[in-house]
């Protein structure tokens, strides 16, 4: 790779399984790379350029490439929504010059041996890795299968903040919403990987470790070098968004993982948008069906899945002049993407009460901390969630 793609040479290869991970892996290479092309035409209607598992490109070619050696390979989830949007994202990277594969790395018993046989070649080429999660199990086996002397670690939500924490602390890695629980059968016989893939990700003579974030990360373990993500890719590229006078509501995955009963939440969203007077509420990617059909019916907000993340949805609007948002990543990634703008961002706190009985004990500290370090946003109290009380 050339000197256009960071300071130590080498071929990069970066493991997504988000539409947000690829977004910062974007954003990540907007700051690596001096050469980016901002003043390209903004990419509303990116051409389709998303390699097979050979490397061959797909439907139109990209653009020039600015970055050279880089690829940027998405480990498919199954999840219908989730794939949408990164195919999308997809899109985007190849109209910017990313060399993009996808693997089907979940679609059947033997996918996940094509998928790590395929990327062994590469991973004997690379010189650095980009991944988005560190905590999962898939991008913890390659990293054991690869001796890369630069990692880099581009935010997957606030879980990059627990990640900083369990590395500080010498902690085996763990999703923040199971933390506290029994490690289960097949945590313990994943267990040799994951203590080797924490090894790869720990700061050594030989190795270089940073974290490209724009969580409040205050201080991070030794040898590990913090890098702060502004959103400036997005902002070159997308926006300024037409503003609407009402509120829009961002939604939340809590209940889906078991943190937050549902309620409990229905009745809080009802309360929030009535008082704010949100007309649309702009769905997490993880929410269920039956779960937003109810929430319609109870609330009378329209009910938007986006095909982007939603600081692209929001950079590119038309978005309301308030967003509305429970604790989540969107209270820090928000104001930097709508920086310049109108735009005003408010979180909800979480009342204890609405925890379920499953909640990690550390849920609620957890929860406070995201929004107590989010920066430039309004915080409001709890939404009263007796249930019974919804509006119909």
């Amino acid at each position: 790779m050339s000197s256009r793609v960071g300071p130590h040479g080498g071929p990069t290869l970066a493991f997504v399984e988000s539409p947000v991970q690829l977004l910062n892996v974007l954003e990540w290479a907007h700051t690596a790379v001096p050469t980016t092309l901002d003043d390209r035409p903004r990419p509303d209607t990116p051409p389709a350029g998303v390699a097979g598992p050979d490397g061959s490109p797909a439907g139109n070619p990209p653009v020039t490439p600015p970055y050279e050696d880089f690829t940027v390979v998405v480990l498919s989830p199954l999840d219908p929504m989730t794939r949408g949007q990164l195919r999308r994202m997809a899109e985007l990277a190849s109209s910017e010059g990313c060399t993009v594969r996808w693997e089907e790395a979940r679609g059947g018993a033997s996918a996940p041996f094509q998928t790590i046989g395929g990327l062994t070649p590469l991973l004997r080429q690379a010189e650095r890795i980009v991944i988005g999660d560190p905590f999962s199990r898939y991008v913890q086996l390659l990293l054991t299968l690869t001796k890369v002397r630069d990692i880099v670690v581009v935010d997957d939500g606030t879980a990059t903040m627990e990640f900083i924490t369990q590395l500080a602390e010498g902690e085996r890695l763990v999703r923040w919403h199971r933390r506290g629980g029994r490690p289960s059968a097949r945590d313990l016989a994943f267990g040799p990987v994951s203590r080797a893939a924490r090894r790869r990700l720990t700061p050594s003579e030989g190795r270089r470790v940073e974290v490209f974030s724009s969580m409040p990360i205050d201080s991070a373990p030794e040898g590990v070098h913090l890098s702060a993500n502004d959103f400036g890719w997005t902002r070159s590229r997308f926006g300024p968004p037409r503003l609407t006078q009402g509120a829009d509501l961002v939604g939340t995955s809590l209940v889906e993982t078991g943190v937050v009963d549902l309620d409990r939440y229905l009745v809080a969203v009802a309360e929030l948008s009535a008082a704010h007077q949100a007309t649309r509420y702009f769905a997490h990617r993880r929410e269920s069906t039956e779960k937003l059909h109810r929430l319609s019916a109870e609330t009378g907000l329209e009910i938007v899945r986006p095909d982007l993340p939603l600081e692209l949805i929001a950079r590119r609007g038309p978005i309301g002049r308030t967003i509305l948002s429970f604790p989540s990543t969107v209270v820090h990634t928000l104001p930097l993407a709508l920086a310049g703008t109108e735009v005003r961002v408010a979180v909800c706190d979480i009342d204890p009460a609405w925890l379920t009985a499953h909640a990690s004990p550390r849920a609620q500290g957890f929860l406070s901390g995201v929004t107590g370090s989010a920066r430039d946003v309004q915080r409001l109290g709890p939404a009263p969630a007796s249930p019974g009380t919804a509006a119909g």
